[in-house]
């Protein structure tokens, strides 16, 4: 079976323990995938690097593939932060979060099944600040018709791949009209022109706040810009049990980066009490897209068992503490690789 060669960034605190928790059971499910490993955060900076080596970001460019465990950017210290940089230096304009209720994990919300969709290199993330005079500081939102149309085409076209009926935009074009009402006309054309299958929603972000806590399952896709994607995607977690059930990737048109959202937690690093689950969540993600850009219909099959293998295991009470199980890291681990083979 060909394999894929993907960049792995075991990343910082909990990261290698969930990294490997999740090497060993994708090759218990024989997923068609080597490792080339290389760091970002404290562990490149303990090697004497850069906080994001140029070695691995030239790993990425050639592999167009990678899956990183949570990295530290530490604070204070003149560091740019390591994600920014990535989407930024890699063009991965489009941050995706699936969100959906878990079997076995109880929350005050059922049958959740939502993805936030979210741009990811401009509006008042691309850093531009300034101070005007001393005690006044601008910073500005920044948006282009480029990415705009970019993003929505992105999330226009995902929600037909997967067979989804609604992409509703979250927005303050009421009072931003010029950025946010940039990026609703460009959504409402493309609509309109290219994906009148898919029923299209603007909704002010405010009341879709409300609206998300008031009943979740009314949501289907979710679109917006960098500064609400950042925020509405954790928010959305929340609804279905936090950032340790929910996976992340970040997507341009020639690499991509999966990931677990959730922070490195150093104060449990090394205790064995880690959850691997949104880290194996990604990978399945991973597996997904290596399938629709390689056209390689075992990374499919992989991905179903390893997703029908986790559901299974958090239906059985198998859970970490974080989810209020007993279990460690390794012992979830090995939980999941039991149901692969039964």
């Amino acid at each position: 079976m060909p394999t894929h060669r993907v960049v792995l960034i075991p990343g910082d605190g909990i990261g290698p323990e969930v990294t490997n928790a999740v090497k060993r059971i994708l090759a218990a499910a024989q997923a068609p995938l080597t490792w080339e490993e290389h760091h970002a955060g404290l562990s490149a900076i303990a090697q004497g690097k850069d906080v994001l080596p140029d070695e691995t970001l030239e790993a990425i460019v050639h592999h167009r593939i990678a899956l990183k465990g949570p990295c530290t950017t530490p604070v204070g210290q003149g560091f740019a932060s390591i994600n920014v940089q990535l989407r930024k230096r890699l063009n991965l304009y489009a941050a995706v979060r699936p969100v959906r209720s878990i079997p076995g994990v109880k929350t005050r919300y059922d049958n959740v099944d939502l993805v936030v969709v979210r741009e990811n290199t401009e509006g008042l993330y691309s850093g531009v600040e300034n101070e005007i005079i001393p005690g006044l500081v601008m910073s500005m939102k920044v948006a282009s018709e480029a990415a705009c149309v970019r993003i929505a085409h992105w999330a226009f076209r995902y929600a037909t791949k997967r067979k989804r009926k609604k992409v509703t935009v979250f927005h303050k074009a009421n009072i931003m009209k010029m950025t946010d009402g940039l990026l609703l006309r460009c959504a409402q054309r493309i609509n309109e022109d290219e994906y009148p299958n898919i029923e299209y929603q603007p909704l002010i972000i405010d009341a879709g706040c409300m609206k998300l806590v008031q009943d979740p399952t009314q949501f289907d896709v979710l679109l917006m810009e960098n500064l609400y994607g950042d925020v509405v995607s954790d928010l959305c977690a929340g609804l279905v049990g936090g950032l340790g059930v929910v996976p992340g990737a970040n997507i341009g048109d020639e690499q991509a980066v999966f990931e677990a959202v959730h922070g490195s937690a150093p104060d449990i690093a090394g205790k064995g009490i880690a959850n691997p689950l949104a880290l194996l969540m990604s990978t399945v993600m991973m597996l997904n897209h290596l399938a629709d850009t390689r056209h390689d219909e075992a990374c499919r099959k992989v991905s179903a068992k390893l997703k029908d293998a986790y559901n299974l295991t958090l239906s059985d009470g198998k859970k970490t503490r974080d989810l209020g199980g007993e279990l460690g890291t390794e012992q979830f681990a090995d939980a999941v690789i039991e149901r692969l083979k039964g």
